[in-house]
Formats: C-alpha cells, structure tokens, sequence
C-alpha cells in the first residue's frame, strides 16, 4: 500500500492522538528548536520524539522518517497511518481487564476475611462474590 508523505503535523497528530505527553524543560518551557514527547510503556520503557519547529506541512525525507517510526515512535508505517487518519492507537501490549475483573480489595475481603481458597475466589462472578461476601458479613459464615 502507498501512504501520504508525512509531515510535522502528521507526526505530532499521532503523537496527541496515542496519547504522548509533550516535555518540559525544568523552568516549564518547551525546547526552542523541537517539539519534544514521551510515551510510557508497560514494561517500564520510555518513548521519546522530537518534531522539529515549526510543527507544520513540511514533510519527511525517507531516510529520516524510517529513523522515527523505526527507533523513535516504534510503530509500522500502517500503524502510523491508522493512528493518524482514523484514530486507532497501535497495540502496545497494554494488558486488558477482563471485562468483569474483582475489585482487589473485594478478592482481599474474601480470601484474608472470609477465608476463602484464591482459585474458589478466581472463578467467583462480580455478583457471586459480593453476594458472598454479604453472607460472610450477616451469618459469619
């Protein structure tokens, strides 16, 4: 597939869009010559980007492009452009909760309280669990 030759806004568009947060200096401003952004990871790790003033039309060499979906934003050319045009963020790895996870501190209550077995507890509904745990509190059973 061919995409559209990408420019300084195309790139920070993305940027915004992921969710990358813009850096500071330590008095509070933003740097002189580039735009500057940093993307946390789930693993610890930390993205940064510069997009060079002014954040306009200008468009990207092939060279210099590759270097920054490569090594800078770690994505794909496709993943870029689904980001950009349709505002679909790339699949980072971030973990998803099961639509219907335990509150931690109800799966607290009910193992060190109620003295339930972790797997008993793992394979509890939302409503079964509370349920149980109201029995626990009205009959300390």
């Amino acid at each position: 597939m061919t995409w559209p030759q990408p420019t300084r806004e195309d790139h920070e568009r993305f940027c915004q869009t992921e969710g990358w947060r813009p850096v500071r200096t330590a008095r509070g401003r933003t740097g002189t010559h580039h735009v500057t952004y940093e993307l946390d990871l789930p693993d610890g790790r930390i993205l940064r980007t510069r997009i060079s003033h002014p954040v306009d039309r200008s468009i990207y060499g092939r060279s210099i492009w590759g270097h920054i979906l490569r090594d800078q934003l770690q994505v794909d050319e496709a993943s870029f452009w689904a980001c950009v045009q349709d505002k679909v963020v790339p699949d980072r790895g971030m973990p998803t909760p099961p639509p219907e996870a335990l509150p931690a501190d109800l799966v607290h209550l009910l193992i060190s309280r109620a003295g339930l077995d972790e797997r008993e507890v793992a394979a509890m509904t939302k409503e079964e669990a509370i349920a149980r745990l109201h029995r626990y509190w009205i009959d300390g059973v």
